[in-house]
């Protein structure tokens, strides 16, 4: 493929000479070149000269294809081209071909057949223009600017908040509404900052924000609702800035207008609730800093606060910080699953945040949710999570035998139905773990490990039923009833084959 670009380029290159002399002196330097490298220079330096005003489109182009933050659909980036800063509402007479925009580009962006997206033609253009820093000028700042004017067009404000996906007519409208915080992030200027604002100002009525909340692949979390049909209410500008999380305007808008800081809106959230939920730090730091914000606002839906947000998605700085609060109550109960932030630490297995959330000495290390009657040590067994399950065995009271109340399995009966052998030797490890409590359907954890063929499993819990058997056996005074019943039962069941993983 680079052998093929190279005579491609190298051929374009040749052509574009005007006489037989010039042509040939042309092929004898690319002869003494270095490949590819040399060739992109050449490239670029003939499509800086092209006639008119191809040598900027080509250079947009390029920037546009180098710095979005996906490819871009054909029609996309066409109507980005043809957007002019200052301008009030789309020119479709401006909107350049795609032939034109391929064509200014000399060879350097191809079209996918398949996708209907521009890409340059190789990885190595890539790094041979990310090489050159002085090539583009603020990429991000002028990638910001086309998005926000382009939403702060008339025809695009007069979209109804309701629709559910951007109109035809209107192909840049998605890249615009869900990458601007992106590049603004990147790329700020005073210009970029204007813009924003003024997008801001009545978001919740504004399209882009019903665009951003459909994009939001954790709507569906638990505490979240979003009522698509009714279109982004209460999802003001505040709302919308701390979901992007970009903290400079945070700050500028809350000195231009009297925003309330606790205000709820359509997913049932606040404004810190989505900065502590996207993991945006600073933002969470200016909210933080208004003496009105209330940082344990609960949520509409099952009562979420910041910090259960923080928790879930692992952002540990975040919980810090809200942990330094103290009005913030780490031992909150949702209403839903009656849970505590504790208990989705554990679940998900962030260590960090548990060995926090495990300190204050008035915490139930062994609290149980009310709807399945599930224990920390129990979820974090079923999802494999070694180090935390150390960490809550570690902790005073915590009781490794609790039995939940839909299934009745013990932590060691989750941890064996799921194949997870670090945890099960942790916990046969410990004293006073029982090994053999049957579930509501009578299986033992050894039981449940054969029926899923965890054969590593069931090997550990044999090795550790034949070390007790022989304990008791070198202590006739320990025996308990029944002990030579359960020896030949064991010795039974040893002698049935193992399943195999195929």
């Amino acid at each position: 493929m680079s052998r093929f670009l190279l005579v491609s380029l190298n051929i374009d290159a040749i052509l574009g000479e005007v006489t037989i002399t010039q042509r040939k002196k042309k092929l004898e330097v690319m002869a003494r070149g270095n490949g590819l490298s040399d060739a992109y220079t050449a490239t670029l330096r003939r499509l800086r000269v092209q006639e008119g005003n191809k040598s900027v489109l080509g250079l947009k182009v390029l920037m546009w294809v180098l710095y979005s933050e996906r490819p871009l659909l054909a029609e996309e980036l066409c109507h980005a081209l043809a957007v002019e800063i200052g301008s009030t509402d789309v020119d479709p007479n401006n909107v350049p071909t795609l032939r034109t925009l391929v064509s200014s580009c000399l060879g350097l962006v191809t079209v996918e057949a398949s996708s209907s997206t521009v890409r340059l033609v190789h990885f190595t253009l890539k790094e041979h223009l990310l090489g050159n820093p002085t090539l583009f000028h603020s990429p991000h700042s002028t990638i910001a600017e086309v998005c926000l004017t382009y939403l702060n067009f008339g025809s695009v404000r007069d979209l109804s908040p309701t629709l559910r996906s951007a109109p035809s007519t209107m192909p840049l409208l998605n890249y615009a509404s869900l990458y601007w915080g992106e590049h603004t992030k990147i790329g700020m200027t005073g210009n970029v900052k204007m813009l924003a604002l003024w997008l801001l100002d009545r978001f919740d009525e504004h399209i882009s924000a019903q665009l951003l909340l459909l994009n939001d692949n954790r709507c569906n979390m638990p505490g979240s609702y979003f009522p698509t049909q009714r279109g982004p209410w209460g999802f003001t500008g505040l709302h919308g800035v701390s979901f992007l999380g970009i903290a400079e305007i945070v700050a500028a808008l809350l000195e231009v207008k009297g925003w309330d800081v606790n205000a709820i809106d359509c997913t049932g959230g606040t404004a810190l609730a989505w900065a502590a939920r996207r993991g945006h730090e600073e933002v969470v730091k200016v909210l933080l800093e208004r003496k009105d914000t209330n940082p344990d606002q609960a949520g509409m839906y099952y009562i979420w606060t910041p910090l259960f947000w923080a928790v879930e998605n692992g952002h540990e700085g975040i919980v810090k910080l809200l942990l330094e609060r103290e009005d913030v109550n780490p031992s909150h109960v949702d209403t839903y699953y009656g849970r505590t932030p504790l208990s989705w630490a554990a679940e998900s297995g962030h260590e960090g945040i548990v060995k926090m959330l495990l300190e204050p000495e008035d915490v139930n290390p062994n609290h149980a949710d009310t709807c399945y009657g599930r224990t920390l040590l129990s979820l974090a067994a079923e999802k494999g999570h070694e180090e935390v399950v150390r960490l809550l065995l570690e902790r005073e009271g915590v009781d490794p035998n609790t039995v939940d109340t839909r299934t009745g399995r013990t932590p060691l009966s989750w941890a064996a139905f799921r194949g997870h052998a670090g945890v099960v030797k942790i916990l046969v490890g410990r004293k006073y773990v029982h090994t053999a409590t049957p579930d509501n359907q009578n299986k033992t954890p050894l039981s449940l490990a054969l029926s899923e063929r965890h054969n590593e499993v069931v090997r550990i819990l044999r090795n550790h039923a034949d070390s007790q058997l022989v304990a008791v056996a070198r202590h006739p005074s320990l025996r308990a009833p029944g002990m030579r019943e359960r020896m030949r039962q064991r010795r039974s069941l040893r002698r049935r084959p193992q399943y195999q993983h195929h």
